[in-house]
């Protein structure tokens, strides 16, 4: 097999996170349009995420947030978002780098995708530094892999209406990076 040495991988993920990017910045600017919403996964344990103690102790690993009816100041940067929150009716600030994010799901339109560290990815692949590993890129995660560190389900902390299916349903079809990899 061609060793890749352009990392098409990489470039990937860092394209879609721009799709996340764009997408919470047109929300956070003109708000959610229709009956558009977001689940969001992410790394609470990856640098510069901002949680409460409260919030870390519950969700030691991983944590979905759901961007619908009650969140409020939204902001978005180059490399991370801001969000209020409301948690068992404490409001909160949350702070996701856009590294840190592992899945991002809209329900309305059955459209949405996972991220994988590189490590996961490249746990097989002796040509990859181990500089490049720890660099905090991600890549897809093929069907069916578990990530190396065994992270629990993500826990939606604010319900999604019954009509709302989640990834992996029926019906909507995840974006899967891995089709168009050399295997």
């Amino acid at each position: 097999m061609a060793l890749d040495l352009i990392r098409y991988d990489i470039l990937a993920q860092a394209a879609l996170r721009g799709v996340v990017r764009t997408v919470l910045a047109d929300a956070a600017k003109k708000g959610l349009p229709g009956e558009h919403h977001f689940k969001i996964t992410f790394n609470t344990t990856a640098p510069a995420v901002q949680l409460s103690e409260r919030m870390r102790a519950r969700f030691p690993q991983e944590m979905t947030i759901v961007l619908q009816h009650q969140f409020w100041d939204l902001t978005v940067t180059e490399h991370a978002f801001e969000v209020g929150l409301s948690f068992g009716g404490i409001a909160e600030k949350v702070g996701v780098p856009f590294d840190a994010v592992t899945a991002f799901f809209d329900p309305a339109v059955q459209f949405g995708f996972q991220f994988e560290t590189v490590e996961a990815a490249a746990a097989g692949d002796a040509s990859v530094q181990p500089a490049e590993k720890s660099a905090g890129s991600t890549t897809k995660r093929p069907a069916g892999e578990t990530k190396p560190e065994a992270l629990p389900a993500p826990s939606p902390v604010a319900p999604a209406p019954p009509d709302a299916p989640g990834p992996g349903s029926a019906g909507g079809e995840v974006v899967r990076l891995d089709r168009f990899r050399k295997k």
